[in-house]
């Protein structure tokens, strides 16, 4: 339980997909204009590595990985199919966003309409395909501690992206000098946010 707990908080505040690894930037700078748009999208994020991470790790486990297939026949256990890893975790995540995609748009069609295009690129954010492939190279051994790193790297990524848009919103009453409005400061503004989550590093619970 405590490995569970570690890899939870250190996915969330150490290894953040944003301010350590860059992943997502995209959706990150041109979405995060506002905090009720940005928690959509950060939601439908953390939903989706919720999900994606841990079916990836059952994938990736009983079917890609060097002998995986013993299970189905002794035969099989020589049989190696990693090298098909990028291909079935794209399927994965693209067959997912089309559920989320469905049901956003059932559910909260305001809210579809204002992350317009940006909402079926959840399929190719970097940061989602970033945590299934994180999750195959660091070896989890449990699928709880795959679904934990899931839901950490999601929980991670929403709170960067509500945290800058919150930012923002309040930017837009300062005076910031005229060079550096728009992405400047936001550039900024999440550079000192990355040096903020790098004091989290070191915990261990």
């Amino acid at each position: 339980m405590g490995d569970v707990v570690n890899i939870f908080v250190k996915s969330v505040f150490i290894d953040n997909m944003i301010f350590a690894y860059f992943l997502g930037m995209c959706s990150y700078l041109a979405v995060s204009k506002s905090v009720k748009i940005s928690a959509g999208l950060g939601l439908a994020v953390l939903f989706m590595l919720a999900i994606t991470v841990p079916i990836s790790y059952l994938l990736n486990r009983y079917v890609l990985s060097s002998g995986a297939l013993a299970w189905v026949s002794e035969s099989l256990r020589g049989i190696d199919l990693s090298f098909l890893s990028f291909i079935f975790f794209i399927a994965i995540i693209a067959s997912i966003v089309q559920i989320v995609e469905m049901v956003v748009e059932r559910f909260a069609p305001t809210l579809h309409s204002s992350l317009g295009i940006f909402l079926p690129l959840i399929a190719v954010n970097c940061a989602i395909l970033g945590g299934s492939l994180f999750m195959q190279e660091r070896g989890y051994q449990t699928l709880g501690e795959a679904a934990a790193f899931g839901l950490g790297s999601g929980v991670g990524w929403l709170l960067a992206i509500v945290g800058i848009a919150a930012i923002r919103e309040k930017l837009a009453y300062s005076n910031v000098p005229a060079p550096l409005q728009g992405l400047g400061i936001t550039f900024i503004v999440t550079g000192l946010m990355g040096i903020a989550f790098m004091c989290f590093m070191g915990i261990k619970l």
